[in-house]
């Protein structure tokens, strides 16, 4: 299934069912009073978080969601039957904001929330309700209320403990797979992930935490540049940072170049993002002349704890999930 994480939405709850206008009609009554019943109430609009689901794909070609009209009340005192509320699921993590105002109506992060977005309209009163001892058979029964529209924007954020964040090509994909039972795209080319990608990594037989693998970020990401900002709403969820850094392609005479991109880049989004805790982590460190490099950035790095590990032969990948367990545990 198609990874969706954004969607804009037409939802209307049900209108409410019309009074009924009603006499009684039966043998030797031939004046029986006023029986019309009640209209039902319109059924709702809930938003449901179901942890199975992880894209909005469900609304790529769904735009209106509708819920069942309250049915018209009847003579005999008949009311009329409430109408069916419309249960929408949607993956925890997912943002509903009215398209006319900007504002945001809710935010569901929880499996099993349940939200109310829409409320159906008032189903109407029916004749007898208007009898009184001066009007005796009013020929009158009230309309339904109609039900609430709104147009919305769902936008989702994914839900990870740990993001992998990084410029292109510094093998974050190559990391999550050897981390966890995920299978993302690997070759060797920029943007090879291209929708987030979810693993759960275990730490002996009791610890696991969730890590999300971002597509890479360049410099302008912030403005939309590359993936950009498509991708930087999906970092903003997680607890903490892994900075991935393509040891062997550090520049030694500005080692700290491309690790300043990607930190300025999260703080023009977001003075939020720019403050989660950070592991940084050379990678490849496998490679010829990496780990001369690799020195030279822990080096001008000073005191930011820096770990090395290649994710191709899985060296230092046991000392790394032991130390993002250790910043999660903090966090």
């Amino acid at each position: 299934m198609k990874f969706i994480d954004e969607a804009i939405i037409t939802i209307q709850s049900g209108n409410g069912g019309k009074g009924c206008v009603s006499f009684r009609r039966e043998k030797f009554i031939p004046r029986g009073g006023p029986d019309g019943g009640d209209g039902g109430k319109g059924g709702d609009v809930v938003f449901k978080t179901i942890s199975q689901k992880h894209t909005l794909y469900d609304f790529k070609y769904k735009k209106l969601l509708k819920a069942e009209n309250g049915w018209h009340g009847e003579g005999n005192q008949k009311s009329g039957k409430k109408g069916e509320d419309l249960i929408v699921e949607i993956p925890p993590g997912t943002t509903m904001t009215d398209t006319d105002t900007g504002l945001i109506i809710k935010d569901l992060v929880e499996p099993d929330q349940s939200f109310t977005i829409a409320v159906g309209g008032r189903g109407g009163q029916g004749n007898k309700k208007f009898a009184t001892s001066t009007h005796r058979t009013p020929r009158f029964a009230q309309p339904g209320e109609e039900g609430q529209t709104l147009k919305i924007k769902l936008e989702l954020k994914l839900i990870a403990d740990v993001g992998i964040i990084g410029l292109p090509n510094a093998g974050k994909s190559t990391l999550i797979s050897v981390m966890s039972s995920a299978h993302p795209k690997i070759a060797d080319y920029p943007f090879t992930t291209l929708t987030p990608v979810l693993g759960v990594v275990e730490v002996g037989k009791e610890d696991q935490f969730v890590m999300a693998d971002i597509p890479g970020l360049i410099e302008g990401a912030h403005t939309g540049t590359g993936l950009g900002i498509k991708f930087l709403k999906h970092v903003e969820r997680t607890r903490i940072l892994i900075h991935l850094i393509d040891a062997s392609s550090i520049n030694t005479d500005s080692p700290l170049s491309g690790y300043d991109i990607i930190n300025k880049e999260l703080a023009l989004y977001s003075k939020n993002l720019a403050e989660k805790p950070q592991l940084v982590v050379l990678n490849k460190i496998d490679i010829t002349d990496a780990k001369e490099s690799a020195d030279i950035f822990i080096k001008a790095a000073k005191n930011t704890k820096v770990i090395t590990i290649s994710a191709a032969t899985g060296n230092g990948i046991k000392k790394l999930k032991q130390n993002i367990l250790l910043l999660l545990q903090k966090y």
